[in-house]
Protein backbone atom coordinates (compact mmCIF):
# COMPACT_ATOMS: atom_id res chain seq x y z
CA UNK A 1 0.00 0.00 0.00
CA UNK A 2 1.85 3.09 -1.15
CA UNK A 3 2.22 6.23 1.14
CA UNK A 4 -0.68 8.29 -0.25
CA UNK A 5 -3.07 5.61 0.77
CA UNK A 6 -1.80 5.13 4.32
CA UNK A 7 -2.36 8.97 5.07
CA UNK A 8 -6.09 8.55 3.32
CA UNK A 9 -6.74 5.73 5.85
CA UNK A 10 -4.99 7.75 8.37
CA UNK A 11 -8.20 10.23 7.92
CA UNK A 12 -11.10 9.89 10.26
CA UNK A 13 -14.27 11.12 10.03
CA UNK A 14 -13.45 13.84 13.00
CA UNK A 15 -10.31 14.75 10.77
CA UNK A 16 -12.06 15.95 7.86
CA UNK A 17 -14.97 17.58 9.44
CA UNK A 18 -12.08 19.75 11.57
CA UNK A 19 -10.73 20.23 8.03
CA UNK A 20 -13.94 21.20 6.59
CA UNK A 21 -13.85 23.87 9.61
CA UNK A 22 -10.99 24.98 8.94
CA UNK A 23 -11.50 25.77 5.78
CA UNK A 24 -14.38 27.51 6.52
CA UNK A 25 -12.86 29.74 9.08
CA UNK A 26 -10.26 30.41 6.12
CA UNK A 27 -12.88 31.84 4.17
CA UNK A 28 -14.15 33.66 7.06
CA UNK A 29 -10.80 35.37 7.49
CA UNK A 30 -10.49 36.49 4.12
CA UNK A 31 -14.12 38.36 4.32
CA UNK A 32 -13.45 40.12 7.64
CA UNK A 33 -9.54 41.55 5.67
CA UNK A 34 -11.90 42.91 2.69
CA UNK A 35 -14.12 44.22 5.38
CA UNK A 36 -11.75 45.41 7.60
CA UNK A 37 -9.57 47.47 4.74
CA UNK A 38 -13.18 48.56 2.91
CA UNK A 39 -14.03 50.23 6.02
CA UNK A 40 -11.48 51.78 7.50
CA UNK A 41 -10.69 53.36 4.22
CA UNK A 42 -14.63 54.80 4.10
CA UNK A 43 -15.47 57.65 5.31
CA UNK A 44 -18.45 59.44 5.79
CA UNK A 45 -18.28 62.01 2.66
CA UNK A 46 -17.38 58.74 0.54
CA UNK A 47 -20.21 56.28 1.80
CA UNK A 48 -22.74 59.37 1.07
CA UNK A 49 -21.10 60.04 -2.50
CA UNK A 50 -22.05 56.28 -2.90
CA UNK A 51 -25.64 56.45 -1.68
CA UNK A 52 -26.86 58.97 -4.47
CA UNK A 53 -26.55 55.42 -6.60
CA UNK A 54 -28.98 53.42 -4.18
CA UNK A 55 -26.39 50.48 -4.35
CA UNK A 56 -27.48 48.17 -1.89
CA UNK A 57 -25.58 48.10 1.32
CA UNK A 58 -25.11 52.00 1.04
CA UNK A 59 -27.56 52.49 4.20
CA UNK A 60 -25.49 50.28 6.33
CA UNK A 61 -22.14 51.92 4.70
CA UNK A 62 -23.32 55.15 6.06
CA UNK A 63 -23.98 54.44 9.47
CA UNK A 64 -20.89 52.31 10.17
CA UNK A 65 -18.54 54.85 8.22
CA UNK A 66 -19.85 57.52 10.80
CA UNK A 67 -18.80 55.09 13.89
CA UNK A 68 -15.55 53.15 13.08
CA UNK A 69 -15.11 52.59 16.31
CA UNK A 70 -18.10 50.77 16.93
CA UNK A 71 -17.39 48.14 13.78
CA UNK A 72 -13.30 47.85 14.23
CA UNK A 73 -13.32 45.86 17.34
CA UNK A 74 -15.70 43.25 16.44
CA UNK A 75 -13.76 42.45 12.99
CA UNK A 76 -10.35 42.70 14.56
CA UNK A 77 -11.57 40.09 16.91
CA UNK A 78 -13.43 37.71 14.99
CA UNK A 79 -10.21 37.59 12.46
CA UNK A 80 -8.23 36.59 15.27
CA UNK A 81 -10.34 34.16 16.87
CA UNK A 82 -10.84 32.42 12.91
CA UNK A 83 -7.23 32.48 12.63
CA UNK A 84 -6.29 30.76 15.96
CA UNK A 85 -9.04 28.43 15.91
CA UNK A 86 -8.48 27.71 11.97
CA UNK A 87 -4.35 27.02 12.78
CA UNK A 88 -5.40 24.98 15.66
CA UNK A 89 -8.00 22.73 13.77
CA UNK A 90 -5.17 22.06 10.57
CA UNK A 91 -2.89 21.51 13.79
CA UNK A 92 -4.51 18.73 14.99
CA UNK A 93 -5.27 16.88 11.98
CA UNK A 94 -1.67 17.02 10.65
CA UNK A 95 -0.06 16.15 13.90
CA UNK A 96 -2.58 13.24 13.98
CA UNK A 97 -1.46 12.45 10.55
CA UNK A 98 1.88 13.13 9.87
CA UNK A 99 3.50 13.31 13.37
CA UNK A 100 5.89 16.48 14.62
CA UNK A 101 7.83 16.72 11.62
CA UNK A 102 5.53 17.07 9.28
CA UNK A 103 2.79 19.86 11.72
CA UNK A 104 6.21 21.40 11.28
CA UNK A 105 6.54 22.08 7.47
CA UNK A 106 3.06 22.25 7.02
CA UNK A 107 2.47 24.67 9.46
CA UNK A 108 4.71 27.04 7.39
CA UNK A 109 2.61 26.56 4.42
CA UNK A 110 -0.48 27.24 5.94
CA UNK A 111 0.73 30.61 7.41
CA UNK A 112 2.02 31.81 3.83
CA UNK A 113 -1.48 30.25 2.40
CA UNK A 114 -3.55 32.25 4.91
CA UNK A 115 -0.97 35.23 4.71
CA UNK A 116 -1.66 35.54 0.85
CA UNK A 117 -5.15 34.46 -0.19
CA UNK A 118 -7.16 35.32 3.39
CA UNK A 119 -5.09 38.47 3.92
CA UNK A 120 -2.81 40.09 0.96
CA UNK A 121 -5.60 39.46 -1.92
CA UNK A 122 -8.49 39.80 -0.43
CA UNK A 123 -7.43 42.72 1.30
CA UNK A 124 -5.70 44.23 -1.69
CA UNK A 125 -8.93 43.67 -3.64
CA UNK A 126 -10.90 46.09 -0.97
CA UNK A 127 -8.30 48.49 -1.74
CA UNK A 128 -8.76 48.64 -5.46
CA UNK A 129 -12.55 48.64 -4.97
CA UNK A 130 -13.12 50.17 -1.93
CA UNK A 131 -16.98 51.28 -2.66
CA UNK A 132 -18.10 47.90 -3.58
CA UNK A 133 -16.13 46.11 -1.41
CA UNK A 134 -17.56 48.43 1.58
CA UNK A 135 -21.36 47.82 -0.02
CA UNK A 136 -21.31 44.04 -0.28
CA UNK A 137 -19.76 43.54 3.32
CA UNK A 138 -21.24 46.56 5.08
CA UNK A 139 -24.61 44.84 5.87
CA UNK A 140 -23.00 41.71 7.56
CA UNK A 141 -20.89 43.50 9.34
CA UNK A 142 -23.38 45.19 11.14
CA UNK A 143 -25.43 41.91 12.10
CA UNK A 144 -21.81 40.87 13.59
CA UNK A 145 -21.31 44.16 15.80
CA UNK A 146 -25.30 43.32 17.40
CA UNK A 147 -23.92 39.58 18.69
CA UNK A 148 -24.06 40.15 22.71
CA UNK A 149 -20.27 38.58 23.01
CA UNK A 150 -19.03 41.73 20.40
CA UNK A 151 -21.12 44.02 21.19
CA UNK A 152 -19.86 43.96 25.00
CA UNK A 153 -16.13 43.37 24.02
CA UNK A 154 -16.23 46.70 21.47
CA UNK A 155 -17.38 48.59 24.18
CA UNK A 156 -15.21 47.54 27.10
CA UNK A 157 -11.97 47.52 24.70
CA UNK A 158 -13.31 51.44 23.25
CA UNK A 159 -13.52 52.24 27.33
CA UNK A 160 -10.11 51.15 27.84
CA UNK A 161 -8.39 52.64 24.54
CA UNK A 162 -10.11 56.04 25.84
CA UNK A 163 -8.31 55.73 28.93
CA UNK A 164 -4.83 55.33 27.13
CA UNK A 165 -5.56 57.50 24.17
CA UNK A 166 -6.87 60.63 24.13
CA UNK A 167 -8.41 61.42 20.75
CA UNK A 168 -7.38 64.94 19.82
CA UNK A 169 -10.34 65.01 17.73
CA UNK A 170 -13.43 66.63 20.15
CA UNK A 171 -16.06 67.50 17.90
CA UNK A 172 -15.83 64.26 15.59
CA UNK A 173 -15.08 65.41 12.53
CA UNK A 174 -14.47 63.19 9.62
CA UNK A 175 -12.87 65.41 7.25
CA UNK A 176 -11.04 68.81 8.11
CA UNK A 177 -10.83 72.06 6.08
CA UNK A 178 -7.02 71.03 5.08
CA UNK A 179 -8.38 67.72 3.69
CA UNK A 180 -10.90 69.35 1.72
CA UNK A 181 -8.39 71.43 0.25
CA UNK A 182 -6.06 68.49 -0.20
CA UNK A 183 -8.60 67.08 -2.36
CA UNK A 184 -9.19 69.60 -4.22
CA UNK A 185 -5.32 69.95 -5.08
CA UNK A 186 -5.51 65.79 -5.89
CA UNK A 187 -8.71 65.82 -8.04
CA UNK A 188 -6.98 68.62 -9.97
CA UNK A 189 -4.26 66.63 -10.58
CA UNK A 190 -6.00 63.56 -11.83
CA UNK A 191 -8.07 66.42 -14.23
CA UNK A 192 -11.49 65.57 -12.12
CA UNK A 193 -11.64 68.96 -11.92
CA UNK A 194 -11.03 72.15 -13.42
CA UNK A 195 -8.13 74.44 -12.27
CA UNK A 196 -10.85 77.74 -11.45
CA UNK A 197 -13.13 75.32 -10.09
CA UNK A 198 -10.25 74.68 -7.54
CA UNK A 199 -9.68 77.96 -6.36
CA UNK A 200 -13.40 78.76 -6.03
CA UNK A 201 -13.22 75.72 -3.72
CA UNK A 202 -10.23 77.03 -2.04
CA UNK A 203 -12.04 80.47 -1.66
CA UNK A 204 -15.28 78.81 -0.37
CA UNK A 205 -13.69 77.37 2.40
CA UNK A 206 -11.37 79.87 3.65
CA UNK A 207 -13.92 82.57 3.24
CA UNK A 208 -15.26 80.95 6.56
CA UNK A 209 -11.62 82.38 7.76
CA UNK A 210 -11.72 85.71 6.60
CA UNK A 211 -12.87 88.49 7.99
CA UNK A 212 -14.42 91.85 6.95
CA UNK A 213 -10.71 93.78 7.57
CA UNK A 214 -9.05 91.39 5.13
CA UNK A 215 -11.17 92.63 2.40
CA UNK A 216 -12.74 96.02 2.95
CA UNK A 217 -11.74 99.06 1.56
CA UNK A 218 -9.61 100.95 3.30
CA UNK A 219 -10.52 104.63 4.84
CA UNK A 220 -7.67 106.46 2.57
CA UNK A 221 -9.47 104.46 -0.59
CA UNK A 222 -13.32 105.74 0.82
CA UNK A 223 -14.93 108.13 -1.80
CA UNK A 224 -17.60 109.99 0.06
CA UNK A 225 -19.82 112.75 -0.08
CA UNK A 226 -20.29 115.85 2.61
CA UNK A 227 -23.98 116.13 3.64
CA UNK A 228 -23.68 119.62 2.06
CA UNK A 229 -22.99 118.58 -1.26
CA UNK A 230 -25.62 119.09 -3.71
CA UNK A 231 -27.41 116.60 -5.88
CA UNK A 232 -25.57 117.74 -9.21
CA UNK A 233 -22.04 117.50 -7.86
CA UNK A 234 -22.93 114.12 -5.96
CA UNK A 235 -24.15 112.38 -9.16
CA UNK A 236 -21.15 113.85 -11.17
CA UNK A 237 -18.82 112.44 -8.51
CA UNK A 238 -20.61 109.51 -8.84
CA UNK A 239 -20.45 109.32 -12.47
CA UNK A 240 -16.85 110.23 -12.78
CA UNK A 241 -15.75 107.46 -10.60
CA UNK A 242 -17.99 104.72 -11.68
CA UNK A 243 -19.52 103.97 -8.29
CA UNK A 244 -23.57 103.01 -8.00
CA UNK A 245 -23.51 103.96 -3.84
CA UNK A 246 -21.39 106.93 -2.05
CA UNK A 247 -21.11 106.79 1.44
CA UNK A 248 -22.51 110.47 2.89
CA UNK A 249 -20.86 112.16 6.34
CA UNK A 250 -21.26 115.20 8.29
CA UNK A 251 -17.79 116.60 9.38
CA UNK A 252 -15.02 113.57 9.37
CA UNK A 253 -15.66 109.74 7.94
CA UNK A 254 -16.24 108.93 11.30
CA UNK A 255 -19.89 111.06 11.03
CA UNK A 256 -21.24 109.25 8.32
CA UNK A 257 -24.92 109.57 7.91
CA UNK A 258 -25.95 107.30 5.56
CA UNK A 259 -25.41 106.42 1.12
CA UNK A 260 -26.76 107.86 -1.82
CA UNK A 261 -27.95 105.56 -4.44
CA UNK A 262 -26.62 106.96 -8.19
CA UNK A 263 -30.48 105.71 -9.42
CA UNK A 264 -31.95 107.74 -6.95
CA UNK A 265 -29.43 110.91 -8.07
CA UNK A 266 -30.93 110.33 -11.34
CA UNK A 267 -34.43 110.65 -10.81
CA UNK A 268 -34.29 113.48 -8.52
CA UNK A 269 -32.33 115.44 -11.09
CA UNK A 270 -35.73 114.58 -13.79
CA UNK A 271 -37.49 116.11 -11.30
CA UNK A 272 -35.40 119.29 -12.05
CA UNK A 273 -33.82 119.09 -8.51
CA UNK A 274 -30.40 119.53 -8.86
CA UNK A 275 -29.01 122.10 -5.56
CA UNK A 276 -30.69 120.13 -3.17
CA UNK A 277 -28.49 119.18 -0.51
CA UNK A 278 -27.73 115.08 -0.83
CA UNK A 279 -28.59 114.69 3.18
CA UNK A 280 -32.25 114.84 2.27
CA UNK A 281 -31.73 111.63 0.05
CA UNK A 282 -29.74 109.29 2.02
CA UNK A 283 -30.22 106.03 2.79
CA UNK A 284 -29.59 104.59 6.18
CA UNK A 285 -26.81 102.71 5.91
CA UNK A 286 -25.26 99.77 7.94
CA UNK A 287 -22.17 99.60 10.32
CA UNK A 288 -20.37 95.78 10.81
CA UNK A 289 -16.69 95.28 13.14
CA UNK A 290 -13.69 94.81 11.37
CA UNK A 291 -13.13 91.36 12.90
CA UNK A 292 -16.73 90.18 11.82
CA UNK A 293 -16.33 87.00 9.69
CA UNK A 294 -17.40 87.22 5.92
CA UNK A 295 -19.28 84.61 5.38
CA UNK A 296 -21.76 85.71 8.14
CA UNK A 297 -21.56 89.05 6.89
CA UNK A 298 -22.55 87.52 3.33
CA UNK A 299 -25.66 85.95 4.97
CA UNK A 300 -26.75 88.72 6.47
CA UNK A 301 -26.65 90.80 3.27
CA UNK A 302 -28.57 88.54 1.60
CA UNK A 303 -31.01 88.10 4.84
CA UNK A 304 -31.26 92.06 5.25
CA UNK A 305 -30.98 92.89 1.76
CA UNK A 306 -27.90 95.64 1.46
CA UNK A 307 -25.25 95.73 -0.42
CA UNK A 308 -22.74 98.49 1.57
CA UNK A 309 -21.32 98.31 4.80
CA UNK A 310 -19.03 100.72 7.38
CA UNK A 311 -16.58 99.15 8.69
CA UNK A 312 -15.67 100.38 12.16
CA UNK A 313 -12.67 99.35 15.08
CA UNK A 314 -13.39 98.49 18.55
CA UNK A 315 -13.43 102.90 18.99
CA UNK A 316 -16.23 103.20 16.58
CA UNK A 317 -14.00 105.20 13.91
CA UNK A 318 -14.09 104.19 10.40
CA UNK A 319 -11.58 101.81 9.17
CA UNK A 320 -13.03 101.10 5.69
CA UNK A 321 -15.93 100.10 3.82
CA UNK A 322 -17.29 96.77 2.26
CA UNK A 323 -19.97 95.85 -0.63
CA UNK A 324 -21.20 92.99 -1.70
CA UNK A 325 -18.81 93.16 -5.07
CA UNK A 326 -15.56 92.96 -2.68
CA UNK A 327 -17.39 89.32 -0.82
CA UNK A 328 -17.97 88.30 -4.41
CA UNK A 329 -14.65 89.10 -5.58
CA UNK A 330 -12.80 87.44 -2.68
CA UNK A 331 -14.84 83.87 -3.88
CA UNK A 332 -14.71 84.51 -7.87
CA UNK A 333 -11.32 86.92 -8.19
CA UNK A 334 -11.42 90.14 -9.92
CA UNK A 335 -14.28 92.08 -11.21
CA UNK A 336 -13.73 94.90 -13.43
CA UNK A 337 -16.14 96.74 -15.44
CA UNK A 338 -15.66 97.55 -19.06
CA UNK A 339 -14.73 101.46 -18.62
CA UNK A 340 -12.04 100.33 -15.51
CA UNK A 341 -8.69 99.94 -16.05
CA UNK A 342 -7.01 97.28 -13.93
CA UNK A 343 -4.20 97.82 -12.50
CA UNK A 344 -2.05 94.82 -11.60
CA UNK A 345 -1.17 94.02 -8.36
CA UNK A 346 2.28 92.74 -9.14
CA UNK A 347 4.05 93.54 -12.11
CA UNK A 348 7.20 91.12 -12.98
CA UNK A 349 10.37 93.57 -14.10
CA UNK A 350 12.56 90.57 -14.39
CA UNK A 351 12.69 87.10 -13.06
CA UNK A 352 14.20 88.72 -9.74
CA UNK A 353 12.59 91.95 -9.32
CA UNK A 354 8.86 92.67 -8.83
CA UNK A 355 7.28 95.50 -8.52
CA UNK A 356 4.20 95.03 -5.99
CA UNK A 357 1.39 96.77 -4.39
CA UNK A 358 1.32 97.21 -0.85
CA UNK A 359 -2.30 96.15 -0.61
CA UNK A 360 -1.03 92.74 -1.10
CA UNK A 361 -1.60 90.39 1.14
CA UNK A 362 2.06 88.71 2.74
CA UNK A 363 0.63 85.53 1.93
CA UNK A 364 -0.13 85.79 -1.61
CA UNK A 365 2.75 87.55 -2.06
CA UNK A 366 4.86 85.10 -0.62
CA UNK A 367 3.24 82.82 -3.04
CA UNK A 368 3.53 84.77 -6.29
CA UNK A 369 7.13 86.14 -6.34
CA UNK A 370 8.29 82.59 -4.39
CA UNK A 371 9.61 83.97 -0.81
CA UNK A 372 9.11 83.43 2.60
CA UNK A 373 8.21 86.86 4.36
CA UNK A 374 6.82 86.33 7.87
CA UNK A 375 3.06 86.53 8.61
CA UNK A 376 1.66 88.53 11.67
CA UNK A 377 -1.27 90.31 12.83
CA UNK A 378 -1.16 92.96 9.54
CA UNK A 379 -3.09 91.91 6.65
CA UNK A 380 -1.16 93.61 3.67
CA UNK A 381 3.08 93.88 2.44
CA UNK A 382 2.54 97.64 3.28
CA UNK A 383 1.50 96.64 7.21
CA UNK A 384 4.43 94.48 7.51
CA UNK A 385 6.59 97.00 6.33
CA UNK A 386 5.38 99.77 8.46
CA UNK A 387 5.35 97.21 11.09
CA UNK A 388 9.07 96.32 10.80
CA UNK A 389 10.23 100.02 10.02
CA UNK A 390 8.57 101.48 12.98
CA UNK A 391 7.73 104.75 11.37
CA UNK A 392 6.06 106.40 7.97
CA UNK A 393 8.78 105.52 5.36
CA UNK A 394 10.22 107.40 2.82
CA UNK A 395 10.68 106.69 -1.49
CA UNK A 396 14.16 104.49 -1.89
CA UNK A 397 13.97 102.49 2.26
CA UNK A 398 14.97 99.14 2.01
CA UNK A 399 14.30 96.23 4.12
CA UNK A 400 16.66 93.30 3.79
CA UNK A 401 16.06 89.84 4.77
CA UNK A 402 17.69 86.63 3.80
CA UNK A 403 17.00 86.18 0.08
CA UNK A 404 14.68 88.90 -0.44
CA UNK A 405 15.27 92.96 -0.48
CA UNK A 406 11.83 94.92 0.08
CA UNK A 407 12.46 98.45 -1.19
CA UNK A 408 9.86 101.23 -0.62
CA UNK A 409 8.94 102.06 -3.90
CA UNK A 410 6.01 105.03 -3.82
CA UNK A 411 4.61 107.09 -0.97
CA UNK A 412 1.15 108.66 -1.39
CA UNK A 413 1.25 110.70 2.05
CA UNK A 414 1.41 108.59 4.98
CA UNK A 415 0.84 105.86 2.93
CA UNK A 416 3.00 103.35 0.86
CA UNK A 417 1.99 102.69 -2.69
CA UNK A 418 4.32 100.31 -4.25
CA UNK A 419 7.17 98.14 -3.27
CA UNK A 420 10.24 96.72 -5.29
CA UNK A 421 11.01 93.09 -4.28
CA UNK A 422 14.23 91.76 -5.21
CA UNK A 423 15.37 87.94 -4.77
CA UNK A 424 18.60 87.32 -3.70
CA UNK A 425 20.68 84.43 -5.82
CA UNK A 426 21.14 82.38 -2.57
CA UNK A 427 17.50 82.31 -2.36
CA UNK A 428 17.31 81.76 1.56
CA UNK A 429 14.23 81.65 3.51
CA UNK A 430 13.07 84.20 5.80
CA UNK A 431 13.34 82.61 9.47
CA UNK A 432 11.13 83.77 12.35
CA UNK A 433 12.55 84.42 15.40
CA UNK A 434 11.35 85.25 19.20
CA UNK A 435 13.36 88.40 19.14
CA UNK A 436 12.51 91.76 20.04
CA UNK A 437 11.74 93.89 16.07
Amino acid sequence: MGPSLVMLSAVTGSDLALIIVAIILFILTGVLAVAETALVRTNKSKALAGANSKTRGSRALIRLSSKPSEFLPSILFSVFVCQTVGATLVGVVLGHMFGGIGVLVVTVCEVLLVFVFAEAIPKHWAITNTQKAGHLVAPAVEILIKFPLLSVLTKALNSISGFFIRSHDTHGKNVSEMELLAMADVATEEQVIEADEREFIHSVIELGDTVVREIMKPRADIIALQKDETVQNALDLAISKGYSRLPVYSKTLDDISGFVVTSDLIKILREGITSEPVIKFVRQIKFVPETKKVSALLKEMQRRKFHLSVVVDEYGSTVGLVSLEDIIEELLGEIVDEDDYEEPEIVEITKDIFLVSSMMSVEDVNEAVGIDLPEGTWDTLGGFVLDELGHIPVNGEMLEFPGVTVTVEKVDGTRIAKLRIFKSKDDLTFEDDDSDQ
